[in-house]
């Protein structure tokens, strides 16, 4: 686990893929940096990336809050199979079955159906493609199940349609959070080894 930032009331760090988010990790942050960690967003075991965590109630709540009014930006990248349009703002309904723990792309609203947007830039085509990806919502499982649902699986993805293709688990990565502290934007980027090999991104 790499630390990225700390503070008295902060802890910015890389996940590894395999640990919970919600407790392993945090544990790990305590038993490292000593004292109360506090969840305020996750990421599923089988993804890694960048994530932030409180270190006081106080923190944990202002967090939380800029994740409601929707002022923390969380940006992801990705392999995909097939090669996407350069671009796309895509909005779906999404239900998710809880007893197959599988999310579904669905026609209309009803009972436990969640309104899910993101947008995305092609950054390398190819087979698999690299995508950057900005969430709008943060539904379960939503970056897998847009992209599947529109025939460009993610590498390594079988629970939504990818092949076997060498990968052990999805090819998806937090690689970046912004969100407003204290009077200033603070912006933490990280990206996997697998991602800068292909990075054609100007910015």
């Amino acid at each position: 686990m790499h630390i990225l930032y700390q503070d008295r009331d902060l802890a910015i760090c890389i996940k590894p893929v395999g640990l919970d988010s919600e407790s392993q990790l945090p544990s790990a942050l305590s038993e490292k940096l000593g004292g109360d960690i506090f969840t305020v967003h996750r990421l599923d075991q089988n993804v890694g990336g960048v994530m932030v965590y409180a270190r006081t109630k106080s923190a944990a709540a202002a967090l939380s809050r800029a994740i409601q009014e929707g002022s923390m930006a969380k940006e992801y990248v990705a392999l995909v199979h097939g090669v996407p349009p350069e671009s796309g703002d895509w909005e779906d309904l999404l239900w998710k079955d809880s007893q197959k723990n599988k999310v579904f792309v669905v026609k209309r609203m009803r009972g436990g159906v969640k309104k899910a947007r993101l947008e995305y830039r092609l950054l390398h085509p190819g087979e698999p493609s690299l995508v950057r990806i900005r969430l709008h919502t943060g539904r379960s499982h939503q970056i897998r199940v847009q992209f599947a649902s529109r025939k460009f699986p993610l590498a390594g993805d079988r629970k939504y349609g990818a092949r076997d293709d060498g990968f052990s688990a999805p090819m998806l990565f937090s690689c970046c959070l912004s969100f407003p502290w204290k009077g200033k934007m603070l912006r933490f980027e990280h990206l996997p080894d697998w991602a800068e090999e292909n990075n054609h991104d100007p910015t």
